[in-house]
């Protein structure tokens, strides 16, 4: 892939405090669309989300209660989240409500923003800049965010969510969730509507939320 043709600039606005994830987890989830992730370099909007509940929401896994890999979702909000899926992907995602009251948001895709170049070496699969994150694997490929970042306070050091320089508002679009079994009716998948960044999937049967 040639070199993106993108002007970025790292004059984000500021890093949205704990009070913002200390809510209910869908209020966060449709809240977030539009808020830059910022990862050490690299950057990108966020425009795609994935609400994962407490209680009978047996696609989270809260579900199975509090273990050694789950006890970050009943901590305090405003953590990262990070497990492996197919033996091949790591996932982020953001710790929501009041601490004991599991709830955490799947960031699904990125606009990028920042960090273009580095990016492109993270994911030399990508033929394009709309390939670079549009899937929850992809983008912490592109933004190196790992294992060794759950855990992680989003409130304060190199992984952090900021508010963009500019407000814009969003059309939001919902769906239910991709990729899962249980819970699958679910209408907790949020993304803005017509940006080319989304993963896609069920992206046709959206309705405005």
């Amino acid at each position: 892939m040639g070199r993106p043709v993108y002007v970025c600039t790292m004059h984000f606005g500021p890093i949205l405090r704990r009070s913002f994830y200390d809510r209910p987890t869908i209020e966060v989830a449709r809240a977030l669309l539009g808020k830059v992730l910022v990862h050490g370099p690299t950057a990108g909007i966020i425009v795609e989300t994935e609400a994962y509940l407490g209680g009978d929401d047996l696609a989270a896994h809260s579900a199975r209660g509090i273990t050694n890999r789950t006890r970050v979702i009943f901590g305090p909000p405003g953590h990262a989240y990070v497990y492996f899926i197919y033996g091949i992907y790591e996932c982020l995602n953001l710790v929501c409500e009041p601490e004991g009251q599991p709830g955490c948001v799947l960031i699904r895709a990125l606009e990028p923003l920042a960090g273009l170049e580095i990016m492109c070496r993270r994911r030399p699969a990508a033929r394009k800049a709309e390939d670079l994150a549009s899937g929850p694997g992809k983008l912490t490929l592109a933004l190196g965010i790992t294992r060794a970042q759950n855990g992680a306070d989003v409130t304060r050091g190199s992984l952090v969510v900021r508010e963009p320089l500019e407000h814009r508002d969003v059309d939001v679009a919902v769906t239910p969730r991709i990729g899962i079994t249980q819970c699958a009716e679910l209408p907790l998948r949020f993304f803005i509507r017509g940006n080319g960044h989304v993963s896609g999937g069920r992206a046709t049967l959206a309705w405005h939320g």
